[in-house]
């Protein structure tokens, strides 16, 4: 039986102990333990953005971390963007109102790809959402429409 260590973190600004293996990726605590399966696994390589959360506000890719080494970390996932059960975060709304997605399987590593981009850069233009979007990978929207969402949430933000 492999050797289990306890972690403390907040996720969603709710607080979790739990005793884990050294190996355990954080993508896989998020999903299997918590319970949290809006974070994605695609490439398990750290490519396509699909697994991304933010580590202490900044966008990072869960595959490639353990959970380990999120202890005692504040961890957002796309659950905590939402202020309430009854309303969506303006860049969740946006996408919605522009269509920015299709099968959404990579719309969660989008959305919180793009949380710390706006707060550095709340009006950008589309080059630099192009570019702030190009470490995410969607086989099915072509984009257009995520950056339209995008340049909706900055002039409703």
């Amino acid at each position: 039986m492999a050797q289990k260590f306890n972690i403390r973190v907040t996720v969603n600004d709710v607080a979790f102990e739990k005793a884990v293996e050294p190996r355990l990726l954080l993508s896989d605590f998020l999903r299997h333990e918590l319970g949290l399966t809006g974070t994605h696994v695609g490439c398990e390589h750290g490519v396509c953005g699909a697994c991304t959360v933010l580590l202490n506000g900044e966008a990072v890719r869960s595959c490639l971390i353990f959970a380990v080494q999120a202890n005692k970390q504040e961890i957002t996932t796309v659950e905590g963007l939402a202020p309430d059960d009854e309303n969506l975060h303006p860049l969740q709304e946006a996408f919605r109102e522009a269509h920015g997605l299709q099968c959404g399987f990579c719309t969660p590593g989008f959305l919180i790809s793009l949380i710390p981009f706006l707060e550095q850069n709340p009006n950008p233009t589309e080059a630099e959402v192009r570019e702030a979007l190009s470490g995410n990978l969607c086989r099915c929207t072509g984009y257009q429409n995520i950056v339209k969402a995008v340049m909706l949430a900055c002039k409703s933000g």
